[in-house]
């Protein structure tokens, strides 16, 4: 029984931009199981449906068609099962302002029938560097803090499915680390990890499998190790100062002083250095290097793929 099971997920809303009456589609024919015990990964740029998938996965959103479900649990025809399988942590900074970081625990505990779990609340309060704020008051916070607050309640219930939708956004890397031990401890204990994040490095890292989306549909599906094999060539990486030209530039990826080539072998490598050369630009701290998940992401995007990796998009 897969721990996440989408079946054929659409879901469509109003066009801000077209005639009255039109729609677009957030989800096109969604289908993806997420086995017990994964971690997860769910990439997309903006507006490509994540947050949407995750609104109907927590029951927030009804799909126009199609099923989902939470360890066998449909989460429309039997939500309240569904939802206490389920621990999600959302983009947004949503807290209550009359109480403190225990209390709110508490409460969230309450929420899904759980008493008496002291022990496992000062379990999270430690875990997440929350030991010395537990008493107090949510309002006196910083982000990053209630952030922390938001993981201990989507936990509080010990959900065998946690959701974690953007995370780490915003945060200091101190919480990012503190956040990943915890959560990788939990997921070698068995829990299922589903993560949305822009920080490629960290799906890298963290994920065993990776789903792609793009405008609703799924465009790239398969084990991080086999995405990243695919990838067509390696990368040449340099600094410069000035602008390429545009016929070059078109064909980098250039992060302020810092280019990046798709590199195939040696010869492609020197007809770019020589172009560089002969722009009158100076190519500075030269590598190559093996192309990550963020090269593989960007050719996905780029292209307009009938069949990916493991599925029909």
């Amino acid at each position: 029984m897969p721990a996440i099971s989408f079946k054929s997920v659409s879901k469509a809303y109003p066009s801000p931009r077209g005639p009255k009456g039109s729609t677009f589609l957030a989800l096109d024919g969604v289908s993806l199981d997420i086995e017990e015990g994964e971690f997860f990964g769910l990439l997309g740029p903006n507006g490509a449906g994540k947050t949407t998938m995750i609104s109907i996965l927590a029951g927030l959103t009804r799909a126009n068609s199609g099923s989902v479900s939470v360890l066998g649990s449909d989460v429309q025809k039997d939500f309240a099962a569904a939802r206490r399988k389920l621990g999600v942590v959302p983009q947004e900074l949503v807290f209550d302002p009359f109480f403190n970081v225990r209390e709110a625990l508490r409460i969230q505990s309450g929420y899904f029938g759980v008493k008496n779990n002291d022990a496992w609340i000062d379990e999270l309060l430690e875990s997440l560097g929350l030991a010395d704020k537990a008493n107090a008051n949510m309002r006196q916070l910083s982000g990053g803090m209630k952030r922390r607050v938001l993981v201990a309640q989507a936990l509080v219930h010990k959900p065998p499915v946690i959701v974690l939708d953007e995370p780490t956004a915003g945060v200091d890397v101190e919480l990012r680390q503190t956040l990943w031990q915890f959560i990788a401890k939990l997921n070698k204990q068995g829990s299922t990890v589903l993560l949305t994040t822009h920080y490629l490095e960290e799906a890298e890292a963290l994920c065993g499998r990776i789903a792609m989306l793009k405008t609703g549909r799924i465009v790239a599906l398969d084990h991080t190790s086999e995405l990243l094999k695919a990838a067509s060539s390696n990368v040449l990486r340099f600094k410069v100062d000035g602008n390429l030209p545009g016929v070059l530039a078109a064909q980098a990826r250039i992060t302020g002083r810092i280019v990046q080539f798709p590199a195939h072998d040696a010869l492609e490598i020197e007809r770019y250095l020589s172009a560089v050369r002969e722009a009158g630009l100076t190519a500075q701290d030269v590598e190559i290097r093996k192309a990550d998940l963020e090269d593989v992401f960007l050719d996905v995007m780029t292209k307009n793929k009938d069949s990916v990796h493991g599925v029909s998009a």
